[in-house]
This record gives structure tokens, C-alpha cells and sequence, in this order.
């Protein structure tokens, strides 16, 4: 490993607060790390309130580039990534609302992407890649199918592994009610088919969708103060 390599490893293994008090200072290329340290979970808590993919990623750059014109603001009180997290669920009610005056003022508006895009897996055969695909379209179907307030909770214990508390931080809500909805939410769902078909890929965002993501949004505060 040369020394740029030991570097970029180095500079990987800084914690959040270190890594925005460096772009603070000026270091604003270290952005990068924060983005695809959060880019999986951001889009998962984006995409439980959105149903178009394509709108979801819309969303995901303009709270990026939100966050990073007010990181001075970050005070490490609760982690930065909850505190992200506020930032991507308050975006996308913010996108709701517009959704909906948009809807009562014009009429109803339909979605240009209503068919989840899964990525491929290349090292399963094509008959076992066919299979799981289509239980992961039948999960995320079920999922879509949850009211919001569940959806994100579930989605953010199950999916993503947060504590109860964690959810709690990042929704501004109890433990108790957080362990209602979740509760609530894995009825909806149906006991057998969160059993047998819960595939923690659903809702991906890696590889050229996180490259990609990462791209733009450093772009596009490449400029900025």
C-alpha cells in the first residue's frame, strides 16, 4: 500500500464530528466520506416516505447539499448521523406537501417511475437471481404498502438495524411509541411473510447508484462557501 493509499485509509477511519470540523475548516473534498458512509442508510429513510426512486435520489442531493450549508450547525449533541437523518425526513415531508397542494391544485399527478429498479446479482444463476428479485419485489411491495409512520420505523429497525432508541432520536418520538408502531407495522406485513421473504437488500443504494450520488453532490458544492 503506497502512502496515498495509507492516506485515503487514514482519513476513512476519522469519526463524523472530526470529518465535518475538516470540511468546516476548508477540507470540503472529505465531504465525500460522509456521503458514502450514509448513502445506503439516507436513501432507505428517503425512499420509506417516497415511492418513485428517481424522486427519492432528487431528494437525497438536496438534503446533502442542505446539510452541508449548515454543518456549522451540527453540535454533536446526537450523532451526525441521526442528525443527517432529520435533515433527508424533514426534505421528504417537504416534498409530500408540495406533492399534495401540486395534486389539489391541478388534479392528480403520476409517478414517472412506479417500478422499482433492483440491482443485479451477478454471482447467483439466472433461476435463483429470478427468484430472489422477485421476493425482494414482493417485500418491498408489502413495505410500500404500510402507512408512512410505520413504514419508516420498520424499515429503519429491520432494514437498517437501528435501536429503538436511535429511532426514537432520529423521529423525534418515545420508545413506546416507536415499539407500538414497529409492532404494528410486522402485522400489517403479515407474520409469514416477514418470516420467510425479509431480505435486508431491499431498497439498495450501492455501488454506481452511491458513486453516482457522490458525484453530484460534490459537484455541486464545489462552489459553495
Amino acid at each position: 500500500m503506497n502512502s496515498t493509499q495509507t492516506d485515503r485509509f487514514a482519513l476513512t477511519k476519522l469519526s463524523d464530528t472530526q470529518i465535518v470540523n475538516r470540511v468546516l475548516a476548508g477540507e470540503k473534498e472529505l465531504y465525500e466520506i460522509l456521503l458514502r458512509r450514509y448513502n445506503q442508510r439516507f436513501f432507505r429513510v428517503i425512499r420509506s416516505y417516497i415511492n418513485s426512486e428517481a424522486d427519492t435520489r432528487d431528494i437525497m442531493q438536496e438534503a446533502y447539499v442542505k446539510a452541508y450549508l449548515k454543518l456549522y450547525q451540527f453540535r454533536s449533541e446526537s450523532s451526525f448521523s441521526t442528525w443527517l437523518t432529520r435533515i433527508g425526513i424533514n426534505e421528504a415531508l417537504q416534498f409530500i406537501r408540495k406533492q399534495k397542494r401540486q395534486s389539489t391544485n391541478y388534479g392528480s399527478t403520476e409517478s414517472l417511475e412506479n417500478i422499482i429498479h433492483l440491482p443485479d446479482t451477478n454471482t447467483m444463476n439466472p433461476e435463483k437471481q429470478a427468484i430472489k428479485s422477485q421476493t425482494r419485489i414482493l417485500v418491498e411491495q408489502a413495505v410500500d404498502l404500510l402507512p408512512e409512520k410505520y413504514r419508516i420505523v420498520f424499515v429503519l429497525h429491520q432494514v437498517e438495524g437501528l435501536s429503538n432508541s436511535e429511532i426514537a432520536d432520529c423521529l423525534k418520538l418515545s420508545e413506546s411509541n416507536i415499539k407500538v408502531r414497529l409492532h404494528r407495522a410486522k402485522n400489517m406485513l403479515r407474520d409469514e411473510l416477514f418470516k420467510t421473504t425479509l431480505d435486508s437488500s431491499i431498497y439498495e443504494f450501492g455501488n454506481k447508484k452511491c458513486d453516482l450520488m457522490v458525484e453530484h453532490v460534490m459537484e455541486r458544492i464545489q462552489y459553495l462557501p
